[in-house]
């Protein structure tokens, strides 16, 4: 069998396939560019990049597409589910360091630490040092919107360090909400007036995209501070871009943008206050051999004919050639 990789999978995750699979590691993101070794290609892994429907139809030995982690938006589930190649995902593997990297982002605001590291170096140790800019997290208001495993995590965090959760999610109870330690919200839009920290954690989808626009930054706090670890798209970056630069909202930590990787003219690094990252919240060691190994596990199953059940779609098992699996 044949495996394709956009991006190399971890030295573990390689172990795996070891006297098992031909491995082509592409190091490009458009199978487009390499059509000679998909046509025979039993299977391919998406770390970066894409896998559209024109690429998927021209891979005629295809039988499943792997996806390190829980986001999907790069593959187009459609065409897949269509031909019954199931798109293998990776829940719960990088929980823990994506709830990290948010709570680093919110500290490193208070903190305001990116500045004050660069002032120190430039020999302004006296004017930053008496800044007044950095604030205690402790007794501050932290809303979430989504509250699946990586959002219930961040909220976990964020009580253990004394703030108090707000909670909006469309997809569970008021109780569940309530269980986890947070106050509930009907509409996040309410919320948000309410925050000192609004962390987003949902999925990008039509619904959720531009979410937050401009409208709810002119309603929120000027104290605020907006976190996104979650994809870019969700929080409207044209409006972030101005919610900074007028002084809507305190700060911002961003480890996703609209386009990635982003362009280095782009205005949202002129900002005040912006704390970024390079999508890099779910890429820790212990995280990314996780995420690796569950995606080749899956993806070997599904080519021995089981139904791995950690899946974007679980509709593609009514194809006909799962039929009698």
């Amino acid at each position: 069998m044949k495996f394709v990789m956009t991006q190399s999978v971890c030295f573990e995750a390689l172990e795996m396939l070891d006297g098992k699979a031909e491995v082509y590691v592409a190091d490009n993101g458009d199978p487009a560019n390499y059509p000679d070794e998909m046509k025979d290609a039993d299977a391919i892994i998406v770390r970066i990049g894409k896998m559209d429907r024109g690429a998927i139809e021209g891979s005629p030995k295809l039988a499943v597409i792997g996806r390190p982690g829980v986001g999907f938006e790069n593959v187009d589930v459609a065409a897949a589910t269509e031909a019954g190649i199931p798109i293998v995902i990776t829940p719960g593997t990088n929980n823990r360091s994506v709830a990290e990297h948010a709570i680093a982002l919110m500290l490193a605001i208070s903190k305001n630490l990116v500045e004050a590291h660069t002032e120190t170096q430039k020999g302004n140790f006296q004017a930053i040092r008496g800044a007044g800019k950095a604030f205690e997290v402790l007794g501050k208001k932290a809303g979430f919107i989504g509250l699946g495993a990586i959002g219930a995590e961040t909220a976990r965090l964020a009580q253990a360090l004394g703030m108090e959760s707000l909670g909006f999610d469309p997809f569970l109870p008021r109780e569940k909400i309530e269980a986890l330690g947070c106050v509930w919200y009907e509409k996040y839009e309410n919320m948000l007036k309410d925050c000192d920290f609004l962390s987003v954690h949902v999925p990008l989808t039509e619904t959720t995209r531009n979410m937050i626009t401009r409208e709810h930054f002119w309603s929120m706090k000027k104290t605020a501070v907006v976190i996104n670890c979650a994809r870019g798209g969700i929080v409207n970056e044209a409006a972030l871009i101005e919610a900074l630069e007028k002084g809507l909202i305190a700060g911002a930590g961003i480890d996703v943008f609209e386009t990635e990787p982003p362009d280095t003219g782009n205005p949202l690094f002129r900002t005040k206050n912006l704390v970024c990252s390079p999508h890099s919240a779910a890429q820790t060691r212990e995280a990314v051999t996780a995420m690796h190994t569950m995606c080749v596990e899956g993806c070997l199953a599904v080519l021995d004919g089981k139904k791995w059940p950690h899946v974007a779609d679980g509709n593609v098992y009514n194809h006909p050639r799962w039929k009698g699996k």
